[in-house]
């Protein structure tokens, strides 16, 4: 048999492993419950037989929505194995996302957690025609559902039992029919400019680039990964879906995403990717609870972390260490870094990489002086999801690596980065006009601008639209002051403008939970994060974090002026993208009487503005909205 698709490799580890090895875990109630490699093919296979009973057939779309749970991947894996296309859906997805892309893939089932997502689809079945039934697999909150669109998922597996007795050779007929190059699932894109595209990616795609990949970054069969990521996001089916089953590693999933950290802490997994946002997270994190840690800690840690980031700075620089440099650091190492790494987790980590966005080079600095091996990804969901990593012993932060086997990387005469390779995607689904545009003679146009350093290492800059200019002819690179403002545990999030104008301004969320923190340390009063936002110690506390970005920036490059949001970048409200992206455009236009006012030179710019809560209510949202300039 060959293992060219993702169906015949979960054959294969069944057959391999049997019930010696755990597949996959997943905690619920507080217990880890284990499924073995046979366990896992028999629920895709059930399931599988089970949507065949209900009418799907190859090319049918199934639509996947809920939280990270064997039952996600159980769905995907048997869609597969019917020739039918499964397609995931973030679970934060609000109405109007989650009927876009139903009803342009025209799903006949949509396979939805729990009730939250069963009554998303309930509440909009007659907007969305082609969903023919819904299959539920949480039953909290599900006794009273009387809908005859519903079923249950053990039941789905039971039906497809009775289908086998009556149809025995149906289940290997279809597998047999698996081709390579078919539709193995599609994945929307970020989105960062408007609704979604749904890209088509085939078996050997998926695969090519697991295997490519894991040549550069090995993986094992006993391994560990924890699943917490959405499952919908490229990078996740990248390591806990094609690198899973062509490596044999186990996935965990947490008990729920509010435990996530807790949860990889009890695993401690060997492998790990995840988008900046995680890492900066967690590197805030760390900085807050030294605040709030006693004098005495917090003197060694301020003592060892210099030590830390020497250390890493040799290994950046490929310098080998003198031996009072080895001694001080393993001292700091047992004294603090060991500890640390396994508060967060680390404590087996072989393999720690981000991808999806830029990670700050300070986030970088900061991991690998803890021990962390971080290494950072480029790629698109595109081209399977990656293109250039890291090698070991050959990490530069200011980088993104070189690229990964059977794949070549060129700059055009504008600077863009194209690349080509086995995983280079089908095209957009029902989207050829956007699938010319992407993909031209082969080469997937990224849309990113950016150059070969000596190294051979590609740096990417920014998006080549993002890329901006000052009236005075200054480019930069928004992203890149973004990213070394987010390393401050205190900014969640920032937005810098300045293109075609004479100095860069910037917009900033500060993070609720931590400066509430230091507001309460530091006796403060507050009420909302409107309040908190708006108060002149919180200023003057962020103008120091921004004096401390501005004295690592070039001259012509620094903030000029910012100002504190009354509210955070929602993703509900379009302003960012489901993987945390800012949608640059639209957050330009929403906020424009904040930019202009502060470009007219004003120091108090008055807002008033509707504001939507989570329970739908619209309010009107008065204040004052200070700006600090440094100039």
């Amino acid at each position: 048999m060959e293992y060219r698709t993702l169906p015949h490799l979960l054959i294969r580890n069944a057959e391999k492993f049997g019930d010696r090895r755990h597949a996959m875990r997943e905690k619920d109630y507080g217990i880890w419950q284990s499924f073995t490699w046979r366990e896992y093919y028999e629920h895709v296979k059930y399931f599988a037989l089970g949507m065949a009973a209900i009418g799907i057939r190859r090319d049918d779309k199934v639509s996947i929505i809920g939280d990270n749970r064997p039952e996600w991947v159980w769905t995907e894996l048997a869609s597969q194995c019917l020739g039918a296309v499964p397609i995931g859906i973030y679970q934060d997805s609000i109405l109007k996302e989650v009927s876009y892309i139903i009803n342009l893939s025209e799903s006949r089932v949509v396979v939805a957690e729990d009730q939250e997502q069963v009554d998303k689809i309930l509440d909009m079945k007659d907007e969305m025609p082609c969903v023919e039934k819904v299959v539920y697999h949480d039953p909290k909150g599900m006794r009273t559902y009387d809908d005859p669109m519903l079923l249950f998922f053990p039941d789905v597996e039971e039906m497809g039992r009775e289908f086998e007795r009556q149809n025995p050779g149906y289940f290997d007929e279809q597998l047999a029919a698996i081709k390579p190059d078919g539709i193995a699932s599609i994945c929307t894109t970020s989105g960062t400019t408007g609704n979604p595209k749904l890209s088509m990616l085939s078996h050997t795609n998926l695969l090519s680039m697991a295997k490519n990949l894991g040549e550069v970054d090995p993986k094992y069969e006993t391994d560990e990964f924890v699943s917490f990521l959405p499952l919908p996001w490229i990078g996740e089916q990248m390591m806990a879906v094609s690198s899973a089953l062509l490596f044999g590693f186990t996935v965990n999933f947490p008990e729920k995403p509010e435990t996530a950290q807790e949860n990889v802490r009890e695993i401690g997994p060997h492998v790990m990717f995840s988008p900046p946002r995680v890492w900066e997270n967690l590197a805030a994190t760390v900085q807050v609870k030294i605040m709030d840690a006693s004098a005495f800690k917090r003197f060694v840690f301020n003592r060892c972390l210099p030590i830390g980031y020497q250390w890493a700075d040799f290994k950046f620089q490929k310098k080998t260490p003198g031996l009072g440099a080895k001694i001080a650091y393993w001292i700091a190492y047992q004294l603090v870094f060991r500890a640390l790494k396994d508060r967060l987790g680390f404590s087996n980590i072989r393999s720690a990489s981000t991808g999806g966005a830029a990670l700050g080079p300070d986030t970088f600095r900061f991991f690998h002086a803890l021990g962390v091996n971080l290494k950072q990804i480029y790629g698109q969901t595109e081209i399977s999801g990656i293109s250039c990593i890291h090698r070991d012993g050959d990490v530069d932060f200011d980088s993104v690596g070189q690229p990964i086997p059977e794949t070549e990387i060129r700059i055009t005469d504008d600077g863009e980065i194209i690349s080509r390779s086995p995983s280079l995607f089908l095209g957009y689904y029902k989207n050829e006009e956007a699938t010319q545009e992407t993909v031209r003679d082969g080469w997937l146009y990224s849309g990113d601008a950016g150059f070969f350093n000596d190294k051979g290492h590609l740096v990417v800059i920014d998006r080549v639209k993002d890329v901006m200019t000052l009236r005075d002819g200054t480019k930069f690179s928004p992203q890149f002051i973004e990213n070394k403002l987010k390393f401050s545990p205190y900014i969640k999030e920032a937005v810098c403008i300045g293109h075609e104008r004479s100095y860069i301004v910037a917009m900033i969320c500060i993070d609720y939970g931590i400066v509430g923190k230091w507001a309460e340390n530091n006796k403060l009063a507050y009420t909302t994060y409107t309040d908190l936002a708006s108060q002149d110690p919180v200023y003057g506390m962020i103008e120091e974090e921004v004096k401390k970005v501005n004295g690592a920036l070039q001259e012509e490059a620094r903030v000029d002026k910012f100002i504190l949001l009354y509210k955070e970048l929602d993703a509900d409200d379009d302003e960012l993208t489901r993987t945390r992206k800012v949608r640059r455009r639209f957050v330009d236009e929403k906020y424009s009487d904040i930019i202009e006012g502060m470009y007219a030179g004003k120091d108090i710019i008055p807002i008033e503005t509707p504001i939507k809560y989570q329970d739908g209510t619209v309010r009107i949202l008065k204040t004052r909205i200070k700006v600090r300039s440094f100039s």
